[in-house]
Order: structure tokens, then C-alpha cells, then sequence
């Protein structure tokens, strides 16, 4: 079926973490029409156009901030011109396991890394002779987990090492994967492990988290300025957090701001209330680069906050979006409990049913965006018929607008 229009593109994405667990690349995943499948199968240059096309109007090259994009391509798509219209400072070609490594292949491999493309092998299971000069000249190889027996994974680990390819563990599903493809020295990582955060430990909150969580709770029930002050005057890392983001922001204003009251005041109680449920993100004020998790709510929440602007449902309204957004992934970043979470915080009941079993407008939306963090096509499909009034395009723009505003968060 040749692809003419962007109108049917949905475009996920799965991060790629370094050796530190911070965000190095996403792999881009495009599905075309009904998605029914992943591979750019007819038409090769119209999937290039429709490639082309999606980067140019979503804007997904300044969506991938200071990351990588990886992007799964074929023998037709890697022969085919159309690629290096694509930008190489950004991108990675992934070639697919299927690529047979003929001489015209490995050819055209080394005319695209000579002008300035980095190449991934994908799906690698062990060093063949067949593909050492497409190895050589590779920037990164993708080890598939689920391919390889356990026993031989160090002894394929080690016949990689004589070349400059990065090793990339592909398929991490758990912490002992992960833990152990540490220890062989693999650089990158990859997989629903780090793609669906859960809850490893239990624990109590800390001091600095249940003072987020408690101001977070009195903004969320408009309370009084002075009832907030004195919580933030007992964290001074919060309290000088809060000064710089306000001067920052400045909202037109050239006067620097000295006190927590003149903070809340000038920056105003939405703003206030974002600052608060990012800030829970960023290890109480710390570096927001390459954190991945950051980048995952920041995104979610943004999303399903413009995406309920078009909802126009009562339960639906976008601050209630965001914030559910938000507190879906707090259980992850703070190894609780949802009902610890929800304790101090005064949320409408129809956040506490979207967070506790996805019911409701904001719950599809909820749902709706863990389809697309997973690569669920299929189930996104069907939620999206719970909400009438989206349609695909209206995700997909939301998206790439919240993709290019998480991106600036680490700035």
C-alpha cells in the first residue's frame, strides 16, 4: 500500500540508556495506516517521503534534544537516497537482521559512515565472517537477549572487543539482565526493563519528597500563600530552587525576587503546581540531564494535558491531565505506593479512578499513553476508540509538541 499521507503515522519510541542510566538515544518506531506492521515493506520511496515528511513537520529532530535517534531501516531503505536527506548528526541507520551483507551493501554502508552516518547492526547473535566488514566499520552493535543461551553470552561479549562497535544490550527485560550486561561491559541498554518502570522496592518517604507531596497537596486545594511559606523555608535547597526559577521565568518582571512568598505570588499557582510535580523528578532540584524518567513524565503529562484540551469532557480538564500524568509515574521514581502518594494530596476522584484502575476519560488517556510508551499499536488503536473526539493525528502532534518541551527540561 503505498503511504501518501502523514495523516495515518504514529511514531513511538524506546529509550536507549548509557552505562550511568542516563538517556543516550531513543529508537523511533513508525507505524503506517491500520499499524499493522512495523517494517517499511511496498513503495520505497514513498516510505522515504513519508520518513522525510514526519521529521520535517513533527519536528522530531528537535524533539530528540541533545539524544540520538535510531532508526530501523532496510536493504531497499538503506540503498535508497532518500535516507541522507535525513539529518546525520542525529541519526543512527539501524540495519535490520534480514540485510544480507553483499558487496553492494557493504558498499553503500561505508559511503553512508564516509559522510558522517553512524550505523547500528540490529538483532546480532553471534560475530559471523560474512558481516566483519559491515562490524568494522559499525558504530554500535545490538546484542538481542532473547536470541542468545545465558552461558554464551560472555564468549560473544569477548569476540566483539577487538572492534570499535559499542556493545548494546537489546531485550533487557529485568534488573538481573541488566545488572549482568553491566558487568560484561556492555555501553548501552535497551528494553521494556527500562521502557516500563515499576515499583523494585518499598520504602517510607523522605523528608524532601513528603514536603513536595504536602505543598503540592495545599496548591492543589488553592491554599492560602502563607500556609505554603514555611514548608519551603524548611528545605533551603527547595527554597533557592524556587527563587532561580522565578527570576528566571520572570513572567516580564525586572525585579529579582527574595522571599518565598514573592515567588509563589509572581510565578503563579499553575506554574507553581508543575514546578512542584517535576521537582519530584529531579532529585529535589538536582541535574535533569539524561534523566530518563524525567523525560518519560514529563512527555506523558504534557501529552495527555493537550490532548484533553481537545477532549472538552468535565473530568477531562488539561491541569488534571498533567497532573495524572505525573502522579502515574511517581511510584516508580519513589519505590511506593499509589496510596502513599495520594495520602497528602487532595486529588479529584476522577484522577484517583484514571490512577487507580483507568476509568474515565483521563484513565483512557492514561491507558492511551502506556500503549504508546509499550509499542502497543493494537491496544492503542482500541483505547483511542474510547476517546471519540481524538483522532490519530491529535496524538501524534501532542507528541512530537511534548517530545520538543521535555527535551528542553534538562537546559
Amino acid at each position: 500500500m503505498p503511504l501518501n499521507s502523514t495523516s495515518n503515522i504514529f511514531v513511538g519510541r524506546q529509550p536507549i540508556l548509557d552505562r550511568q542510566g542516563r538517556l543516550y538515544a531513543y529508537e523511533l518506531l513508525f507505524r503506517s495506516g491500520q499499524m499493522e506492521r512495523a517494517e517499511f515493506v511496498s513503495d520505497i520511496s514513498a516510505t522515504a517521503q513519508v520518513i522525510t515528511t514526519v521529521f520535517n513537520e513533527l519536528g522530531l529532530e528537535s524533539s530528540l534534544g541533545d539524544v540520538f535517534g535510531f532508526i530501523n531501516v532496510s536493504q531497499d531503505m538503506l540503498l535508497s537516497g532518500a535516507i541522507e536527506l535525513l539529518p546525520a548528526d542525529k541519526i543512527v541507520f539501524e540495519l535490520l537482521e534480514s540485510i544480507e551483507p553483499t558487496p553492494e551493501v557493504i558498499r553503500r554502508a561505508r559511503e553512508l559512515v564516509d559522510k558522517g552516518f553512524r550505523l547500528a547492526l540490529d538483532d546480532v547473535l553471534s560475530l559471523e565472517e560474512s558481516f566483519k566488514p559491515l562490524i568494522e566499520i559499525a558504530s554500535f552493535v545490538k546484542i538481542d537477549l532473547l536470541g542468545v543461551d545465558n552461558e554464551a553470552l560472555p564468549a560473544i561479549v569477548e569476540s566483539f572487543r577487538p572492534y570499535r562497535a559499542k556493545l548494546l544490550a537489546e531485550k533487557v527485560d529485568s534488573a538481573e539482565q541488566a545488572k549482568r550486561c553491566h558487568d560484561l561491559g556492555f555501553a548501552f541498554f535497551q528494553g521494556y526493563y527500562f521502557a516500563r518502570p515499576s515499583v523494585l522496592r518499598a520504602r517510607a518517604l523522605s523528608a524532601g519528597e513528603t514536603t513536595l507531596l504536602r505543598l503540592l497537596g495545599l496548591v492543589l486545594v488553592d491554599a492560602d500563600t502563607a500556609e505554603m511559606e514555611p514548608l519551603i523555608k524548611q528545605e533551603p535547597a527547595l527554597l533557592v530552587n524556587l527563587m532561580r526559577i522565578t527570576n528566571s521565568v520572570g513572567n516580564g518582571s525586572k525585579r529579582q525576587i527574595s522571599t518565598a512568598r514573592e515567588a509563589i505570588t509572581l510565578l503563579g499557582r499553575t506554574q507553581l503546581m508543575r514546578w512542584l510535580q517535576l521537582l519530584l523528578f529531579c532529585s529535589q532540584g538536582g541535574n535533569t540531564v539524561g534523566n530518563p524518567l524525567l523525560a518519560m513524565a514529563a512527555t506523558r503529562a504534557r501529552t495527555m494535558e493537550l490532548l484533553a484540551e481537545r477532549c472538552g469532557s468535565r473530568d477531562c480538564k488539561p491541569e488534571r491531565a498533567f497532573l495524572t500524568g505525573i502522579l502515574s509515574l511517581l511510584p516508580a521514581l519513589l519505590g511506593v505506593r499509589m496510596e502513599e502518594i495520594l495520602k497528602p494530596l487532595a486529588v479529584d476522584v476522577s484522577i484517583q479512578n484514571a490512577l487507580n484502575d483507568g476509568s474515565g476519560n483521563l484513565g483512557a488517556l492514561l491507558t492511551l499513553m502506556r500503549n504508546w510508551e509499550d509499542n502497543a499499536p493494537d491496544d492503542f488503536l482500541l483505547t483511542l476508540t474510547r476517546l471519540p473526539a481524538l483522532r490519530l493525528t491529535d496524538f501524534t502532534n501532542a507528541t512530537s509538541e511534548s517530545m520538543a518541551w521535555a527535551a528542553t527540561l534538562g537546559q
